[in-house]
């Protein structure tokens, strides 16, 4: 057991005491330049052993990430035994652009995309404007890409209302509409309202929507940085989560005991709940999401010796 696990206590044990270990997926963003490369390759070396379901690799606002992303989902599916997922948005780009990018990832042998409508460059919380020569939504995007190859195709959904939605149920309303495109799988934004989280989805299945919808994980130790990050996207910061991490700025151990406890607790309640799919936003850094899924019993297989 390892010195967080060990400290955890309860919320290890709880995790061993599951009836069954999930499946889990990572999220990673493509370098900004060689040294947050070699940190990005570290994180995914420490992860890989773990098998998960597949990887992702974000897109920056407004396409600026493309060529790094490419590099980086290409460089996995030749350089490891991961199965790799592009971030793709309709952002700042032609059709005939995106087409080309998709095009590309399917010659290149990738055969899983994340379809986002995305963010223009530099947002803050700005108006989304398309491009009258683009893809205007998630939903148009699925269906381009499906029409270019047989692409297994992931799409977001939030849990606390798209920030420009005029409710939930129209929320619903996209997501059926983006399955009907094509989608196969939804993953959903961070959350720390589990009871929240656990009613939209009854809401989503009462609606008929069937596909695997992925709750997503973001076990961050900064606590402002969060609370900046969800600012951004409409996230809802309990109260208790903020007092945790009260008076901790200059204790980056303890940050992280509690960052881990908290989010092991909250998947092995996710998984008592009957999700067996986890997708964790690791923010290029392995050390928790790595810690989290040894107290849930997601560890690397054990292999034989030679006689």
């Amino acid at each position: 057991m390892s010195p967080l696990e060990t400290a955890l206590g309860p919320v290890a044990r709880a995790g061993a005491g599951l009836a069954k270990r999930p499946s889990v997926s990572f999220e990673f963003s493509p370098p900004k330049g060689p040294k947050s490369e070699e940190s990005l390759w570290e994180a995914i070396r420490r992860l890989e052993p773990l098998n998960p379901s597949f990887v992702s690799v974000t897109y920056g606002a407004g396409g600026s990430t493309r060529d790094r992303t490419h590099r980086t989902v290409v460089r996995m599916l030749h350089e490891t035994t991961l199965r790799p997922a592009a971030h793709l948005t309709c952002v700042e780009a032609s059709r005939a652009e995106v087409d080309e990018v998709i095009q590309d990832y399917w010659d290149a042998g990738i055969r899983h995309i994340v379809a986002l409508r995305g963010d223009p460059p530099g947002s803050l919380g700005g108006a989304y404007v398309p491009r009258a020569d683009g893809y205007q939504n998630a939903t148009e995007l699925t269906a381009g890409i499906r029409a270019i190859g047989d692409f297994d195709v992931s799409v977001g959904v939030y849990p606390q209302i798209h920030p420009e939605s005029p409710s939930v149920d129209h929320d619903i309303e996209v997501l059926k509409a983006k399955i009907d495109a094509g989608a196969t799988r939804a993953i959903s934004n961070f959350f720390f309202d589990i009871d929240g989280y656990l009613r939209f989805v009854e809401k989503i299945r009462k609606a008929g929507v069937t596909i695997p919808i992925l709750p997503g994980v973001m076990p961050v130790s900064g606590y402002e940085g969060l609370k900046n990050m969800s600012q951004r996207i409409g996230v809802t910061l309990p109260g208790w989560l903020g007092n945790l991490f009260e008076g901790l700025d200059d204790d980056v151990e303890t940050r992280k005991l509690l960052a881990c406890s908290v989010a092991a607790e909250m998947c092995a309640r996710l998984v008592e709940e009957g999700f067996s799919d986890l997708h964790f936003y690791t923010l290029n850094r392995a050390d928790l999401v790595y810690a989290i899924c040894r107290v849930l019993g997601v560890r690397e297989e054990p292999t034989e010796k030679a006689a």
